[in-house]
């Protein structure tokens, strides 16, 4: 390829809270693992960034089974945080993402604000580790079980804390099941977050007529998949509007269309979940058709699609 015909290929690099990425596709935490179920279908290296799952202080097993039931058009899931706990991530498998050649961000989770912190605080010692999303959906047991996120307030009251315990950037994923999402996030970034991600799932529940019982041994799951993605899109639509950090949108992503959808609303980078059980490789896929559309549409860069449905809605 020529000097000339290098010069002419669009840039997908992207920028979230100063990690940079070369790609503005990233995992979705929860759906990924630590990685290592995917490495048979495409390089790590070729995505703007790797999610793994999320990190609790202690080792969890997770909701009894059933916890996964298919939907006409997505998923329910009740997985329930399961995972080794901080110190095996940081042990076992941190290492071997030390050379993946991309960036990687763990997710992190607590039932309270000190166990968020405890976490963060962990990992910040690993040199792999370039953020932290925090998973503020999760209960917290000092206040009955209501979750962080449902309440700006709460919100705010995590990251702050957990901004305390480390220098690394802070990603909020926010959860859609609440009145006002622009409420949310202008919460936590106030309280110092770099940047935000949603959606994460929708609260709801299935249940087989031939039993006559909920489906999930949890009775409720998170709904993630296509059936979410119109919610999503709506909700990265208002934040991008109100934040001046970056936003990252994710729910239902399979197609690059589906991502352009995001970052056309206004997302800086996507995260794709439920769309790789379906097909291993749409990440990849993904990436090749962003390149595509900004070559056939002439864009020199992914940066100026971001936002771009709403800015040419304000200018009429």
């Amino acid at each position: 390829m020529t000097a000339k015909n290098s010069e002419m290929e669009p840039l997908l690099g992207v920028e979230i809270a100063g990690i940079r990425m070369k790609n503005p596709v990233m995992t979705a935490s929860g759906t990924f693992g630590f990685g290592e179920a995917y490495t048979d279908f495409f390089e790590l290296a070729e995505l703007g960034a790797v999610v793994i799952k999320g990190v609790t202080p202690e080792p969890r097993i997770g909701n009894p089974p059933p916890r996964l039931a298919e939907t006409s058009a997505g998923m329910l899931n009740s997985i329930g945080l399961e995972n080794p706990g901080v110190e095996k991530v940081l042990g076992e498998y941190l290492p071997s993402l030390e050379e993946v050649g991309t960036s990687v961000i763990v997710n992190i989770a607590g039932s309270t604000v000190e166990d968020y912190c405890l976490v963060a605080e962990r990992l910040s010692a690993s040199k792999v580790v370039k953020g932290l999303e925090v998973n503020i959906s999760c209960p917290n047991v000092k206040a009955g079980g209501i979750a962080f996120g449902s309440k700006p307030e709460m919100a705010a009251q995590v990251i702050r804390a957990v901004k305390k315990h480390t220098s690394l950037p802070l990603i909020a994923k926010l959860s859609p099941n609440v009145t006002d999402i622009t409420e949310m996030a202008l919460a936590v970034e106030e309280a110092g977050a770099s940047a935000v991600s949603l959606i994460n799932t929708l609260l709801g529940m299935a249940i087989d007529v031939r039993t006559r019982k909920p489906k999930l041994k949890n009775v409720m799951g998170g709904l993630s998949g296509p059936a979410v993605r119109p919610v999503a899109v709506r909700m990265v639509w208002q934040v991008s509007q109100v934040l001046k950090v970056p936003v990252i949108g994710m729910g239902g992503i399979a197609t690059a269309e589906d991502a352009l959808e995001f970052i056309l609303a206004g997302a800086t980078a996507v995260a794709v979940g439920t769309g790789q059980f379906v097909n291993p490789r749409c990440c990849p896929e993904i990436i090749a058709g962003i390149k595509a559309y900004c070559e056939e549409n002439e864009v020199s860069a992914v940066a100026e699609l971001v936002g771009a449905a709403w800015k040419e809605e304000a200018r009429g």
